[in-house]
């Protein structure tokens, strides 16, 4: 079991410099012996809580309720081990915080860990805890799972609680989390998720979808042959599908106009007032989510049920989307904001089909390039969560196949 790390000489930089408060948890249960990080967003008592944001630090100050997820895990037996640096007001998928810092990639330290769940996903990749919790808006858990290689989950919108955690864009926050491992990320299900309503057939309809994957570079995609391969050797071979409703511009342009409306409508009354400094590429997302009309937001919504139908229709109960997590390996950390920010344009055409539709969208760290991770997603209809995680195990427990 991993140790408490010394936050003020964290060699991850994963953690919030927080002073070490006790925070009780079961002698036993299903989760006893694993350590536990949570990103600096959910309420621990004893603790503050920033959002990444020293302002709203100042504001917040130190909380006496914990987040219902987190006490979840505590009576499950976990042990809490500190809080881990988020990217500012969770607006951001960098893993740059201008104010905390730049938590390390512990799978490829010259590169990006990937946010806005950094800190969870440099903890978890250094062994300094066992599993992490992070949320996932437009992709913060998946993209730090891909560029860090973790196993890492955006669940079915609303399936795993956000009480007692700070709001991004609430019709799109989930709360997800990490593990370096399958066994353990299924322990850790078996808590959260508990068991499918409508779990999916043994035998499941694989689809990948070349729309999709004509999103990855040509260096990805052969990255990804071998573990795809080995993917269709588990579960069957993959058929073809169409994923894109209108277009892949359409798709971005929505996603992004109800994710920035509902980010201002959460933080712009404190931005207004405090004028705090936010760092590079959130203060430009803020200023343009100020600018988002009630009629580009209702157009936005009106086509995301119309996706969530699409989609829907596509997997029926028993299909299940394999596609890339991500475009590519996580950037270099010394690429230029501008490029940081087109990388992170790229990725959320892949991204939004899950925070889009809500259904949920686990990533597997199966593939490396460059020496970096790259990981390869499964999405199923909503609500099939654990039975992914299941299709995991059996992906898991499969040969690896000769590249």
């Amino acid at each position: 079991m991993p140790n408490t790390p010394d936050v003020l000489h964290d060699p991850a930089h994963a953690f919030m410099p927080y002073p070490g408060m006790s925070v009780p948890h079961a002698a036993t249960g299903p989760l006893s012996g694993l350590g536990f990080g949570v990103k600096d967003l959910f309420h621990v008592s004893g603790y503050p809580t920033s959002g990444g944001q020293p302002f709203l630090l100042a504001m917040l100050g130190v909380q006496h309720h914990t987040a219902s997820t987190v006490q979840t895990l505590l009576d499950a037996g976990a042990r809490f081990v500190g809080k881990t640096v988020t990217d500012e007001l969770a607006f951001s998928m960098n893993g740059q915080n201008a104010h905390f810092g730049s938590p390390i990639n512990g799978a490829a330290p010259g590169r990006i860990a990937g946010g806005s769940s950094s800190g969870s996903a440099a903890a978890v990749s250094h062994g300094l805890c066992d599993f992490a919790l992070g949320t996932d808006t437009g992709g913060s858990v998946r993209a730090p799972a891909s560029h860090c290689g973790l196993v890492g989950l955006r669940p079915t919108h609303g399936r795993v609680s956000l009480q007692g955690a700070l709001d991004l864009s609430p019709s799109l926050d989930t709360c997800g989390w990490f593990t370096r491992d399958v066994p353990t990320f299924a322990r850790v299900a078996d808590v959260l998720l508990g068991e499918d309503c409508e779990p999916l057939p043994d035998r499941v309809r694989l689809l990948a979808p070349a729309d999709l994957w004509a999103l990855a570079t040509p260096g990805a995609r052969k990255a990804l042959a071998p573990a795809r391969q080995r993917i269709e050797t588990a579960l069957g071979k993959a058929g073809a599908a169409k994923v894109v409703l209108e277009s892949l511009d359409a798709m971005y342009w929505h996603f992004r106009h109800i994710q920035g409306h509902e980010a201002w409508q959460v933080d712009g009354g404190f931005i207004r007032r405090f004028s705090p400094p936010l760092g590079p590429g959130v203060a430009e997302r803020f200023a343009w989510s100020a600018g988002v009309t009630d009629e580009k937001v209702a157009a936005s919504r009106a086509f995301r049920d119309r996706f969530r139908h699409h989609l829907a229709k596509l997997l029926g109960t028993d299909g299940v989307l394999l596609m890339p997590t991500m475009p590519d390996i996580a950037p270099r950390i010394d690429e230029p904001e501008s490029a940081l920010e087109d990388y992170r344009n790229r990725a959320i055409r892949l991204l939004c089909v899950a925070g889009l539709s809500g259904f949920p969208q686990l990533s597997l760290p199966l593939s490396r390039r460059d020496n970096a991770p790259l990981g390869i997603s499964l999405l199923g209809p909503v609500g099939s969560d654990r039975s992914l995680v299941r299709l995991a195990e059996r992906i898991a427990a499969s040969p690896v196949s000769e590249a």
